[in-house]
């Protein structure tokens, strides 16, 4: 049975437009060897390298389909760190562009990341409220902590020790002890939400910002350090008010043997509203935060040797003070207290273009600070900042603005040739290579809010809010003239089918009809003519006029009004014709058919409806989007048609059948507009995550049946990852727990398993049978081998189901065995006993019985059956885990041994970092030079 109609599928082929997503934050990666010049901005669901010095995208780091939420690149250089939407964690390679390791655990949105200074481990918190410690290197999840009530805001591991700190919108900065997985300490001291977060002087000082104009700062002593004998601890102590207390407390409460926490004042910030983020530099010497606005404030953090002179500083001011004022008691030594305001310090204020979504510093060679501001206008600015100067100016380097544009488009066209693309927005008018993506022009204008190509393909109009008409010339780029067409906004142009002049449509209650002219150029003396528009006719309505659309035969004028209409008018004598009614809100787009049978309109209630074009019949009501249907366009030749919604989608329909052929996701915000290429074959839309994206026809043809099977399993899919997490018989929730979720591929993961260990119950079944007939027959009889043992190499069942195991990725592991049935148990620890007697795999094999251990506790210990197993098991996993550990310790010893023989042959230094011993040789250099220099 042939198909009875073939419809073919659009795919997305490119976003562009966008320069960095406001949801996600800016960091600067250390590219290439160079420091400072590359940056990674989130753009939806992909992520953008820029070069900031050339103003190029160098790579393209690709999501699947939920939007970037945070970026954290590794202390190596070598990674990046990427959360999503979704609640997953993905890790690039910047050499490669790859992501290989996936890790799910969260909920919701990932909020922030944060890798310890080696590398190895990686914290995220989320607005599920849980922070996750992922281990990088084995690719897994080590466990979740829970403790915050709303979403966490920040996540810091210390270096010195194995604590990590968190904040979150709980108004609560937490500290956990990652040796025992339990919070042990919790800061209340903030009435607003903790927004930014940032450890300064070696971890001694944690500084945090939240809803007001304050920065506040706590001092951290760590136990063990409290008692050094050369620090007078009392004498400290003794002047600050409340300190009693403080110290009895820390004798009651176990919280305090880890560490004591305590307020030593605050900053005030110039920003009256909340601290959006806070940052310090690699260095720890520079501090910076921001609010809403677009100011950023720059600190400096001065170092302990610092403080210390500025302390004798002001100890010799006060003595000279009192020797001015007299003072009797020379001996007594003048009072001087250090505060807060001195150890940090106002370094500059910087004022961007527009309101700073995110920012990122990095301190490069002699002293010179980069920052780089990624803006809400979709747009990125780079300074540089000298600290070593005296007076501290900031100079801005660079500005990414030509890829995008500031606002949201709200227009867009195609050329006749299907090469160009116009979009506009508020302030520009952009014209874009299709095949390149690049922007060719960039103008001026006012808000745009319609468009459309001049014939010929070298002008575009654009209808503004202002109800003008603006004419611009594309070679040279500048515009031809400004015609004032409408009082009020003006909603729609639509070129006339034989392309001599257009209408347009407005809130003036006023369609008006344009043709095109040349007239003469008064600022050239030459004959050179220049293109113009004439207004020739007007139709006065009694309601504003939302979209106005030409029949392909131009017989009919289609006119949309605000009293949720739409009236037909003859193009000619400008007689009505038919008034379509039966839309409950207004009508914001519409479109004919190639044929002029038939009128699609699209509404603010949701719904399209077909009509005949005929008598006004409506042949069908469709509910298309789950808000205002905005954009609608038929593709050429056909009676299919492209809707654009609010709610994020595009979609495709069939007139003729009524039915929805295909869903077109990718955009993260409402969907302004749309347009289809004169050829069909390429969509563009625009949105107000400020993206564009294009979209292109294939070859392949989409068959109705399977889209809808595969719309079923997707929501099949996602309602399993949604399910109850199962539970641990008794274990009770707790503070900290299992790191991964619940997904479909864990669940594939389990199930793949299940069948391995069900192959290797039938093989042997066999196995033993063909044994027991061979001995009935008393001679070999052909064994039939297993098609699937066959694919792998006629390997055995036991190896089979290993290669499963192996297959499963780390970060799952877990979470396959825990939705495993108990029935399968058993097979697998008398599987596991063989594996670890063969020494097959001993770390993986362990990992996974330890934890069935812990699961099927109680199982396990209560069937009698498994007592030989698990006793074998005991004693074989103790030898072979310590003959592996032997292993490994011989081969480390072996490449030390390696290490100390080459470097003894080579006189080099094997493994280390050969620069910093010649920078120092060539200072000696130099010094040497100025004193035969100073000698002469």
């Amino acid at each position: 049975m042939g198909l009875t109609k073939q419809y073919l599928r659009y795919v997305s082929s490119a976003v562009f437009g966008v320069i960095g997503s406001q949801r996600a934050n800016a960091v600067f990666l250390n590219l290439r060897g160079e420091k400072g010049r590359y940056v990674a901005v989130a753009a939806c669901e992909h992520v953008f390298i820029w070069d900031i010095r050339k103003g190029e995208k160098v790579l393209i780091l690709s999501g699947l389909k939920h939007e970037v939420t945070y970026l954290c690149p590794a202390p190596d250089g070598l990674y990046l760190a990427v959360g999503y939407e979704d609640g997953s964690i993905r890790i690039f390679s910047l050499l490669s562009g790859e992501s290989n390791i996936t890790f799910n655990g969260h909920k919701a949105a990932v909020t922030a990341l944060n890798y310890d200074h080696l590398g190895g481990r990686l914290v995220s918190g989320s607005k599920d409220t849980d922070v996750i410690v992922w281990d990088v290197i084995n690719e897994s999840g080590l466990y979740r902590l829970k403790g915050h009530k709303d979403a966490v805001t920040e996540a810091a591991f210390l270096r010195e020790k194995n604590l990590l700190v968190t904040s979150a919108k709980d108004t609560l900065v937490k500290w956990w002890d990652l040796d025992t997985q339990h919070c042990f300490k919790t800061m209340v001291g903030h009435r607003t939400e903790v927004w930014g977060m940032a450890l300064l002087a070696k971890e001694k000082r944690i500084l945090t910002g939240s809803g007001d104009s304050e920065l506040r700062a706590w001092d951290i002593t760590y136990l063990g350090e409290t008692k050094d004998p050369e620090e007078p601890e009392f004498k400290k102590y003794k002047g600050l008010p409340g300190n009693e207390e403080n110290i009895e407390e820390s004798e009651e409460s176990p919280e305090e043997r880890i560490l004591n926490c305590q307020k030593a004042g605050s900053i005030m910030r110039e920003g009256r509203d909340r601290v959006v983020s806070l940052r310090v530099d690699h260095t720890g010497r520079i501090l910076a935060c921001h609010g809403t606005d677009a100011v950023l404030e720059v600190f400096f953090v001065l170092s302990e040797d610092e403080i210390n002179k500025k302390m004798e500083k002001k100890i010799k001011k006060a003595k000279k003070k009192a020797k001015k004022s007299n003072v009797e008691d020379d001996e007594k030594e003048p009072d001087v207290e250090i505060t807060l305001q001195d150890e940090i310090q106002r370094l500059i204020n910087i004022k961007a273009s527009a309101k700073i979504k995110s920012f990122d510093l990095v301190m490069c060679s002699k002293g010179e600070l980069k920052i780089v501001l990624l803006l809400q206008n979709n747009c990125l600015e780079s300074y540089t900042l000298n600290t070593m100067a005296k007076v501290s100016e900031c100079n801005k380097t660079a500005r990414i603005t030509i890829g995008g544009h500031r606002s949201d488009v709200r227009t867009l066209a195609f050329s006749s040739d299907n090469i160009a693309v116009l979009s506009a927005s508020a302030e520009t008018v952009k014209i874009w290579n299709r095949s390149t993506l690049q922007c060719i022009r960039t103008m001026s204008c006012e808000y745009a809010l319609c468009s459309l190509f001049v014939p010929g393909d070298r002008q575009v109009i654009i209808g503004t809010k202002t109800g003008k008409l603006q004419l611009f010339d594309l070679a040279s780029g500048s515009l031809l003239e400004s015609v004032d067409a409408h009082d009020g906004a003006l909603w729609s142009l639509c070129l006339a089918p034989d392309q001599r002049g257009f209408v347009t449509g407005g809130a003036d209650k006023c369609v008006k009809f344009w043709e095109f002219e040349l007239v003469k150029d008064e600022n050239n003396s030459q004959n050179s003519r220049h293109l113009s528009v004439k207004q020739t006719r007007i139709l006065q309505l009694d309601e504003d006029v939302l979209c106005v659309r030409y029949s392909p035969s131009q017989k009919l004028l289609t006119v949309s009004l605000l009293d949720c209409t739409v009236k037909i008018f003859y193009t000619d004598t400008l007689k009505f014709f038919l008034s379509l009614y039966g839309h409950k809100l207004p009508v914001l787009c519409m479109d004919i058919s190639h044929d002029n049978m038939l009128i699609a309109t699209g509404s603010a209630d949701r719904n399209v409806k077909i009509w005949g074009l005929d008598f006004g019949d409506c042949h069908k009501s469709l509910f298309a989007h789950d808000d205002s249907v905005m954009y609608l366009q038929f593709l050429p030749k056909s009676h299919l048609f492209f809707t654009a919604g609010k709610d994020r989608k595009i979609k495709q329909w069939d007139a003729d059948k009524f039915e929805q052929v295909q869903t077109l996701e990718g955009h993260h915000q409402e969907v302004w507009c749309l347009a289809v290429s004169p050829s069909g074959d390429y969509i563009v839309s625009s949105s107000h995550d400020k993206s564009l994206r294009l979209w292109e026809r294939t070859r392949e043809p989409l068959i109705l049946e399977e889209e809808r099977e595969m719309q079923r399993e997707a929501e099949y899919e996602e309602s399993v990852a949604k399910g109850d997490e199962p539970v641990v018989a008794g274990e009770t929730p707790g503070e900290s727990g299992l790191a991964g979720k619940k997904t479909i591929e864990t669940i594939k993961a389990a199930e793949q398993i299940m069948e391995a260990i069900e192959l290797y119950r039938e093989e042997t079944k066999k196995e033993e049978e063909h044994k027991a007939i061979c001995r009935a027959a008393e001679k070999e009889v052909p064994f039939p081998v297993n098609p699937i043992l066959q694919a792998y190499g006629n390997i055995s069942p036991s190896a089979y189901v290993l290669e499963v195991f192996r297959k499963v990725k780390s970060s799952e592991l877990e979470e396959s065995l825990l939705v495993l049935p108990f029935s399968y148990v058993p097979d697998l620890l008398t599987l596991f006993n063989e594996y670890i007697q063969h020494v097959l795999d001993v770390e993986l094999i362990c990992r996974c019985l330890f934890f069935i251990l812990r699961i099927h506790f109680g199982q396990i210990t209560s069937n009698h059956l498994l007592l030989s197993v698990i006793e074998s098991l005991k004693n074989s996993t103790i030898s072979k885990v310590s003959q592996v550990r032997d292993g490994l310790g011989f081969n480390m010893a072996g490449l030390q041994f390696l290490k100390r023989e080459i470097e003894a042959k080579e006189e080099v230094t094997f493994f280390a970092d050969a620069t910093a011993k010649f920078e120092e040789k060539k200072r000696k250099r130099k010094k040497h030079e100025k004193l035969i220099l100073a000698v002469v």
